[in-house]
């Protein structure tokens, strides 16, 4: 019998499968694809970005960028994966999605001490440690046995993905390679498909108007959006500059053809390392395909798009952790059940990776017979745990890595910027100071 049971091979389980593998723990990582695929996932590989290819910020004074360095400093395979796999995005660390999940996918399946099982996971067994990390989609199965142990209805909300379309259709006599304020390398890591006020108002127009793809009967009772994430065609319907001051904001970028600051900029970000595929930016969307194909055509610069993925929206799902949950990420009632990813409400990427590494990590620290390590909580992975195991139950929502969640400074800082760069200090300090002290 293994050490430790992990379910779900997603960024979460892949990170806590290995960080509990590398303290000296047998793990056994149940994945249940490709044998049972889900609604968003086309890969039986682990770690699949099922939604953007970029992982948010690299800049350490930017919370998530503060997350991947706290996450690099305690050694972490997703993002060390992430670093190795990265395509040029400006200020963000993107990756080539497929490169990313078949290195994560090798890596996991190299380790000595892990063992991975394709097969769908229906109980959460009682003679071995867990840790459940099957992540916003979670099979209908296990979904049913959690919530019969929450004693509590579970909560949703609705992810979407953006659309991909080939380098190679894309009209560069009227797009432009720009990263915002000349950040990232060489001539611009982003492709930019300018629009003058009347483009733009017809675009949003035919938007609003667009068919979308019909939800079941039991999702249109109550369709709840995630507002990190909502899909475009829901933005553009809260008023006609909504885009423009939103994912199409034209700010800090110059069209070469005119010298002059467009109206509003949809912006393309490279998907893989050959750079022949882009993923349109803040493009989530739940439109029919075929509408997708005609209105995205309107975006100069897009008129001929070869589109080799749609976007498409999807339910996802998570606990109502602060009334289940330690900062340990410990079950309550249960010492030795852990849950990562975001199933607990670390939402994005890199707070899935963020508490499945705290899941991971004190599940070794467990079969030692050491004492669970929580973060402080002016580190950001430590702010995260902790927002979700004692933000207010009632209501509870996700939450992606940001500075709000961060114990104020004394003396306050008011210059935002000088704010956030004291913040990271802060945080690396005293997260070099838990390595030391709990020898992590």
């Amino acid at each position: 019998m293994p050490d430790l049971m992990v379910i779900g091979g997603g960024l979460a389980g892949s990170e806590a499968a290995w960080q509990a593998a590398e303290r000296g723990l047998t793990v056994a990582l149940y994945e249940m694809r490709p044998r049972q695929m889900t609604p968003a996932h086309v890969t039986g590989l682990l770690a699949e970005l099922v939604c953007s290819n970029s992982l948010g910020s690299k800049l350490v004074d930017r919370a998530p960028g503060l997350l991947k360095e706290e996450l690099r400093r305690l050694d972490s395979l997703v993002v060390a994966c992430a670093d190795e796999t990265a395509v040029p995005a400006g200020g963000a660390l993107a990756v080539d999605r497929d490169a990313f999940a078949q290195r994560v996918t090798e890596r996991v399946e190299g380790h000595p001490k892990i063992t991975l099982h394709r097969e769908e996971v229906k109980d959460i067994p009682r003679e071995l440690p867990v840790v459940v990390a099957t992540g916003p989609l979670t099979s209908p199965a296990l979904a049913g046995v959690v919530a019969g142990m929450t004693g509590s209805t579970y909560l949703y909300f609705y992810d979407a993905m953006a659309p991909i379309v080939t380098a190679e259709s894309i009209d560069m006599s009227v797009a432009f390679r720009a990263s915002r304020y000349g950040r990232g390398e060489g001539e611009g890591d982003y492709i930019n498909c300018p629009m003058n006020q009347g483009e733009y108002e017809r675009f949003v127009e035919e938007l609003v108007s667009a068919e979308t793809i019909a939800l079941r009967d039991f999702e249109r009772e109550d369709p709840k959006f995630f507002e990190a994430c909502l899909p475009v065609e829901v933005l553009a319907e809260r008023g006609e500059r909504a885009l423009a001051f939103g994912p199409l904001k034209p700010v800090g970028l110059t069209d070469p053809r005119t010298g002059r600051r467009p109206h509003a900029v949809v912006q393309l970000r490279q998907d893989n390392h050959s750079a022949t595929l882009y993923n349109l930016v803040g493009f989530q969307t739940n439109l029919a395909w075929g509408e997708q194909e005609r209105v995205f055509r309107l975006i100069p610069g897009l008129e001929h798009a070869e589109f080799v993925r749609f976007g498409q929206m999807h339910r996802n799902t998570f606990i109502n952790a602060p009334s289940l949950l330690l900062p340990t990420m410990q079950f309550r009632s249960r010492a030795d059940l852990f849950f990562a990813g975001q199933i607990t409400g670390t939402e994005g990427y890199i707070g899935s990776v963020a508490s499945g590494f705290v899941a991971g990590m004190n599940a070794a620290r467990l079969m030692g017979g050491l004492d669970p390590v929580s973060f402080p909580a002016s580190t950001m992975i430590g702010a995260l745990c902790n927002y979700v195991s004692n933000a207010e139950p009632d209501g509870f929502q996700p939450m992606k890595p940001n500075f709000g969640l961060f114990p104020p400074l004394d003396p306050p800082i008011r210059k935002k910027r000088e704010r956030y760069a004291a913040y990271a200090r802060r945080a690396l300090a005293e997260l070099q100071s838990a390595i030391d002290t709990n020898s992590l």
